[in-house]
């Protein structure tokens, strides 16, 4: 594995800099609060982007892209090299698929069309899941190698596909080398990597879980605000921010990387007795994001925010190129739930509110939720009409695995991230060997085999959305506006750009609904989804229409 490089001279000057001035305004850390909604107030944090001036910049790749959630552990185990069979997705299985993700040809239909990846983590872990990293610069040897990723980003690249990874910023592995040396030596220069107290703190944690964790055979403890074995790094000291910087230089310049998921970034620096979203976080995040773009200005960094949408649009901008965007998931699906648009649309107006246009991610469900299907009490129809929304509408549009199937899953996490359904065989076509964890049941009549060549499948919807939306300036990048109608089952908007136009006409209810007189005096051409001319008098329960809107 080649060496990291040394981080400049100058990054070095700033993020010390930066630090300095951190330690003189932070507050005493050893106080917090047991308020499970507790975070900064609006003093010294950003106003919500729409409100800063800032503009979207519409010609950044990521504005053209369609993102893919990939948990490479449960995607594809490789058929031929050192891990083939042995039950666990691997990067080079990764690579064997890329051709259902995107074949390269854009003359061909059979592929999904994405165009970027998010790869869950893959850096060294003891973890199934990998979000407490031991080795921030080696891939973990469950999935492969450091060249087996140079492989898959020039296999991708080859395809028209970028790749972002999970960068894991706000804390490491208990198991990690330098939380082992800090833990177990006070006088050690690790030591003021992290937070320990002698004395336990009494209280508790930003939606009251237990944050101070005692060392092992001592009587010391330390912070970690997820659980034991993830003990927090301390961004107050300069080593650590420089450390990081490094690592995010090493997957850019070294491994190729287009960009990063940041999990959990709203906790990395608490202030006093505030334990999220502080201004202290917001001031390193706006540093570490003009260090990312001095390395390279077309990285992408799209952070996990999760909160609400006021506290999420503070970070887009100066700190984040987008954010995800948790209310809108959770509004389509409620919305969807109740056969009513009102809450989507309410919250459409929410997000012009709050953000430059389109500067967030959507996305329905991801690793840490019930999946769609599950959601909407197993409506696939329900669930092709999210994919529908989420389609339409500005921002950029994230799918997690296997909701291109209608895999369907709840809690416990693990069970939210089962192999990827590629047959009806025993294994689900994942693996020849026994899986690290059994495909659902329902492999045998939901997989990617089944749906490939019905052209009414959940698959074949989702290959319609993404090429319609990869085939419209109006609907990737376009700007929208909302149509009146008094049916509040019904949702319509107009996505525009430069003259092209494209009507969008949702029926949230179970049931047909007329549709009256539309709000347009243009003619209609053809669908772009819908498998139809125009729309019709009266629109289909669970029915979508994206439908060009001609002059």
């Amino acid at each position: 594995m080649p060496a990291p490089k040394a981080l400049s001279s100058l990054s070095a000057m700033i993020a010390s800099a930066f630090v300095a001035q951190l330690l003189i305004s932070q507050t005493a850390f050893a106080q917090a609060t047991v308020d499970p909604n507790a975070r900064a107030g609006d003093a010294g944090r950003p106003a919500p982007a729409a409100q800063r001036g800032i503009g979207p910049d519409l010609d950044a790749w990521w504005q053209d892209a369609v993102f893919y959630e990939v948990f490479v552990r449960s995607f594809a185990d490789s058929t031929a090299g050192p891990l083939a069979g042995d039950g666990i997705g691997d990067l080079r299985g990764l690579i064997e698929r890329l051709d259902y993700l995107n074949d390269g040809d854009a003359t061909t239909d059979t592929d999904l069309g994405v165009t970027a990846l998010w790869l869950m983590p893959i850096m060294e872990s003891p973890s199934y899941h990998g979000y407490d990293v031991t080795d921030y610069r080696r891939v973990d040897p469950d999935y492969g190698t450091n060249e087996d990723f140079l492989e898959l980003i020039e296999a991708c690249e080859q395809r028209g596909i970028r790749v972002i990874l999970d960068l894991v910023l706000n804390h490491c592995s208990r198991e990690h080398p330098w939380f082992v040396e800090a833990a177990g030596d006070p006088d050690s220069p690790k030591r003021d990597w992290f937070t320990f107290e002698e004395n336990r703190p009494d209280w508790k944690g930003p939606w009251n879980q237990p944050v101070w964790h005692k060392v092992p055979g001592a009587d010391d403890h330390y912070y970690g605000v997820f659980w034991a074995g993830m003990p927090d790094l301390n961004y107050r000291n300069p080593e650590v921010t420089r450390e990081m910087i490094d690592v995010t230089r090493f997957w850019i310049e070294e491994m190729g990387a287009h960009g990063f998921r940041l999990d959990a970034i709203r906790h990395l620096i608490e202030e006093g007795r505030v334990q999220s979203s502080t201004p202290a976080t917001h001031r390193w995040l706006k540093m570490y994001h003009d260090e990312v773009k001095k390395i390279d200005e077309d990285v992408f960094l799209v952070g996990e925010i999760w909160s609400d949408t006021d506290d999420v649009s503070r970070y887009v901008g100066d700190q984040m190129d987008a954010a995800f965007e948790f209310d809108l998931a959770n509004k389509i699906i409620e919305g969807l739930r109740v056969g009513r648009g009102k809450p989507i649309a309410v919250h459409m107006h929410r997000l012009t509110a709050s953000y430059p246009h389109g500067m967030y991610a959507t996305f329905l469900r991801n690793h840490d939720q019930n999946r769609t299907v599950h959601e909407l009490g197993g409506d696939v129809e329900a669930a092709k009409l999210a994919a529908s929304i989420q389609f339409a509408m500005p921002g950029v549009p994230f799918i997690y695995y296997g909701e291109e199937l209608g895999m369907s899953a709840s809690k416990p996490d693990p069970d939210l991230r089962t192999p990827m359904q590629w047959d009806a065989g025993e294994g689900a076509g994942f693996t020849t060997g026994t899986a690290w964890k059994a495909p659902k049941t329902d492999h045998s009549t939901v997989n990617v085999a089944a749906q490939m060549d019905d052209a009414g499948s959940m698959l074949s919807h989702y290959r319609r959305l993404v090429r319609a939306r990869q085939g419209s300036d109006a609907l990737r990048i376009g700007s929208l506006s909302k149509r009146f109608v008094e049916d509040p089952r019904i949702l319509i908007w107009v996505r525009e750009h430069e003259g092209e136009q494209v009507l969008c006409v949702f029926n949230t209810a179970d049931e047909r609904l007329p549709l009256g007189d539309l709000p347009l005096d243009s003619e209609l051409g053809a669908s772009l989804i819908g498998g139809r001319d125009g729309v019709p008098d009266e629109l289909e329960a669970r029915g979508a229409w994206i439908v060009e809107v001609l002059d």
